[in-house]
């Protein structure tokens, strides 16, 4: 049976531990929303040196103090194989890879290795880059000697303007989810938004799309966190999120719900289809298109063209009430693959 239940699985604690006061009150307080694993970090690799690293193998002692203390098993962060062997000399009930560490794969083996002969579980967080692959290989290599592995989504790295510290991109835990259907998958609403004010709206959306939990940054005072101060919430707050959640269940539909399902589905596929139509018939255009081009001596890209076409699809894209920057990403798409056919034709 998997450790990773009920649903939802909820793992709270602060993004570092920083003293034995700070992790017993965090404890104290998340063990009182009836959470049953409390996190903290150890080590905490940060982009430039002279921040806040983590107070190491001290604060083991402490982690594990406090969750014994409140009856909660403890996780925290490994990296190395050294991580590992402190982590088992303080009885740590859990693991998790961090996303720099996911995505390379010499590492994850080193972990892997590190904790052969032993039963703990390894919660594997995404890589910064939104690659399932990566994040398929180092479940694979966690999991192949038959150990409990559990998924955690924490959002990707985006160069660009964005509401959030890591762009969600759902359709990764989607595939993930699609691919290995055996392997629970937690969200880490922290990471994603980045700023307290969005985890709950987050924990949301994860439960809506089926994720079996939560794994939450929880601090007894966020605004003096040594680390990530802006994305922790208060025990109090997480109390009311987890009061808030609205579950939706993975069960069969009732006959109403499934007839109902049953024609709105048939409605889509018919669309579909027309979809795959048109887009052929676009293509067919294109290449048309790049003849031309050829025959004249012009660029397959055509700015002037190109932002003329932007321009018409976001204004029809507001007409109909559909998201702008939904419609930009499907046109992008679709320029980028007309242009391929027209290059290589």
């Amino acid at each position: 049976m998997s450790k990773f239940v009920p649903r939802p699985f909820i793992i709270a604690g602060p993004c570092g531990v920083e003293s034995r006061e700070q992790i017993m009150a965090a404890a104290e307080g998340i063990s009182r929303t009836g959470v049953r694993m409390l996190r903290g970090g150890l080590w905490k690799p940060r982009t430039h040196p002279g921040s806040f690293e983590g107070v190491g193998e001290a604060g083991a002692q402490w982690l594990r103090d406090a969750g014994k203390a409140t009856g909660m098993e403890t996780a925290t962060e490994v990296a190395n194989a050294k991580h590992v062997e402190v982590v088992l000399k303080y009885g740590i009930d859990t693991v998790w890879i961090g996303a720099r560490t996911t995505g390379n794969p010499f590492l994850v083996q080193e972990i892997a290795d590190a904790l052969k002969g032993t039963e703990l579980p390894v919660l594997v967080k995404n890589p910064l880059v939104p690659d399932p692959e990566l994040w398929i290989g180092a479940i694979e290599r966690l999991a192949a000697d038959g150990r409990q592995v559990c998924a955690v989504h924490r959002g990707f790295y985006f160069y660009g303007e964005s509401l959030y510290r890591n762009a969600p991109f759902w359709q990764i835990p989607v595939e993930l989810r699609r691919r290995m259907p055996e392997i629970p998958i937690l969200c880490d609403p922290s990471h994603i938004g980045g700023e307290r004010s969005l985890v709950k709206s987050l924990s949301q959306q994860a439960m809506a799309l089926g994720f079996d939990g939560l794994m939450i940054e929880v601090h007894p005072d966020p605004d003096k966190a040594l680390s990530d101060a802006a994305q922790q919430i208060t025990p109090a707050e997480l109390a009311q999120l987890l009061g808030s959640l609205k579950m939706r269940g993975n069960s069969a539909p009732g006959a109403e719900a499934a007839a109902a399902l049953d024609s709105l589905r048939s409605d889509i596929d018919r669309i579909d289809s027309s979809l795959i139509d048109l887009l052929a018939e676009r293509m067919k255009i294109s290449e048309a298109i790049g003849e031309v081009k050829e025959k004249s001596g012009l660029t397959v890209l055509q700015t002037g063209r190109w932002n003329s076409v932007l321009a018409k699809v976001r204004a029809l894209a507001q007409e109909k009430d559909l998201d702008e920057s939904f419609i930009t990403e499907v046109f992008n798409l679709i320029h980028r693959a007309s242009m391929e056919r027209q290059i290589n034709k």
